[in-house]
């Protein structure tokens, strides 16, 4: 009998690599694939109780995989929302037949309820490292007081603040998750830091509580509760109390947010706040998915001011934001500017020059690092169901090999799949790659072997060894008694053989 995947299993795996078939392969291509898996690895065709379970794990992954892409509507989801989208409650009540712009509206209604009851259960790890340079000098220097210092004539910049933060959500259970977040600052030769633990607890489908305890050296003790209600379909309430213990005494605070979604990608809010920084505030933000907008009005002590600002999101791979803002209050004026850009996978830089009056001019850099999907963990498991299905492969590549070598056909003679290091300037860089030579020569059919474009990692067999670094697929083979050799891009496309392959014994 077959088992149940994972909700994990099914999370990890690209269903086109899977069957390895192109995103716009037709039914009869998804069939013919579908089939070849299936007698790969169909339970019945193993004894050994081991293989028997891998290949019933990897036989309802396939039929998974066919269910989803054979079926218009399940696949237009997939391919707009990925296996999220499946996983989204309430599909089984829409109307089929509709067309990708209906079943994106249909995904975020479904998205939004799904969010009001979930609320952020899922680990949610990320940094942040800003450093401010006070850059005032460049623009305004007091000649004076440099006259008789040596080297006075070069400009005096520095780096006159720093902040390091992360935070990290786990959930306990279904309704409750635990968040830890830590904090380290300085400024101007003064620096502090701070820890925070909160509990979370969804108490039902509209709303969620959280108690918070805090501890640093700039400030004492804290003690927080924060609760969020959704009132109506389009509005909010959040609600945070707070007391501080110093060696002043204890000092309380509260602060209410009321929001309201205005349209689609626009959202007001008001809020008051009481105790510590006493204000009301009022703000507009709209978010597309071209451009982030605010503008904010605010009355306090000890700051009131006036806010506008404007970024603007690049649709390229790097994630390029611009971005500007004006803010001007009893405490002057600030215009800043600056940019962000997506430099890893993991990790996004940004610089932006704040010029302000009275407060001179800076740069702040800020780079924020996530942290990996995969751990070593994850990674160790992928490694166990990869040759797991390597030797679910074994009896049929037999096969395939005497096959080819009867017609002088393709033979798959090593093939690695990972990192490669080349370049003499990266020669202190770790090389990790592994042995695909078995789940290549498994996919040759009639001495050809067709490679979709799309990442190898999902192909069967496969997996990642490398998390978030540079992989590329590297086949040694024999075609009509000749070598041929190849490098590929990780999702590049690959045919072989190919003329162009062929290893030139001459010299």
């Amino acid at each position: 009998m077959a088992t149940a995947l994972s909700e994990e299993e099914l999370d990890n795996e690209d269903y086109y690599s899977l069957l390895n078939v192109r995103r716009e392969a037709s039914p009869e291509e998804l069939k013919a694939a579908y089939r070849r898996l299936c007698m790969l690895y169909h339970p019945d065709k193993h004894r050994d109780p081991e293989l028997k379970s891998q290949a019933d794990r990897l036989f309802n992954l396939v039929h998974q995989a066919y269910e989803v892409l054979s079926d218009p509507q399940t696949r237009a989801i997939y391919d707009i929302y990925g296996k999220r989208g499946l996983e989204m409650e309430g599909w089984e009540v829409v109307e089929r037949r509709r067309t990708p712009a209906e079943i994106r509206e249909e995904f975020e209604r479904l998205q939004r309820e799904r969010e009001e009851r979930r609320l952020q259960q899922r680990t949610n790890p990320k940094g942040t490292i800003s450093v401010g340079i006070d850059a005032t000098d460049l623009f305004d220097r007091y000649e004076e007081e440099y006259e008789d210092v040596s080297g006075s004539g070069f400009p005096q910049i520095e780096i006159n603040k720093m902040h390091i933060s992360q935070s990290i959500e786990a959930p306990l259970t279904a309704t409750d998750t635990a968040i830890l977040s830590g904090s380290l600052s300085t400024q101007n030769g003064n620096g502090g830091g701070s820890i925070n633990f909160a509990l979370r607890r969804v108490t039902s489908a509209k709303g969620w509580g959280e108690l918070e305890f805090g501890a640093g050296d700039l400030q004492g003790p804290l003690f927080g509760l924060k609760l969020f209600r959704n009132l109506t379909p389009r509005c909010f309430v959040t609600t945070n109390c707070a007391l501080q213990f110093s060696s002043r005494g204890i000092r309380p605070g509260l602060t209410t947010v009321l929001a309201r979604n205005l349209d689609k990608n626009t959202v007001g809010y008001l809020q008051w706040r009481w105790g510590i920084q006493s204000a009301m505030n009022t703000s507009i933000v709209r978010d597309t998915k071209t451009s982030h907008f605010t503008v904010a009005l605010q009355l306090g002590v000890p700051h009131s001011f006036a806010l506008v600002s404007y970024q603007h999101k690049f649709q390229d791979d790097e994630q390029t934001r611009v971005k500007g803002s004006l803010k001007a209050g009893f405490f002057g004026t600030v215009v800043e500017y600056g940019a962000e850009r997506k430099i890893s996978r993991h990790s996004v830089l940004g610089a932006a020059v704040s010029i302000g009056v009275p407060q001179g001019v800076s740069l702040k850099v800020k780079e924020l690092e996530k942290q990996r999907e995969s751990t070593a963990t994850d990674i160790l498991q992928k490694k166990q169901e990869a040759e797991a299905a390597v030797r679910l492969m074994q009896e049929s590549v037999r096969r395939i090999i005497e096959a080819e070598e009867s017609r002088m056909g393709l033979i798959i003679v090593n093939a690695w799949y990972g990192k490669f290091v080349n370049d003499k300037s990266r020669k202190n860089e770790k090389v990790k790659v592994i042995d695909v030579t078995v789940p290549l020569q498994c996919l040759v059919k009639d001495s050809k072997l067709i490679l979709t474009e799309a990442s190898k990692a999902g192909l069967p067999g496969f997996y990642d060894p490398c998390v978030g670094e540079e992989k590329n697929l590297k086949v040694l083979y024999q075609f009509r008694g000749v070598l041929h050799q190849v490098m590929a891009l990780d999702s590049e496309a690959l045919r072989i053989p190919k003329q162009s392959h062929r290893i030139d014994t001459d010299g």
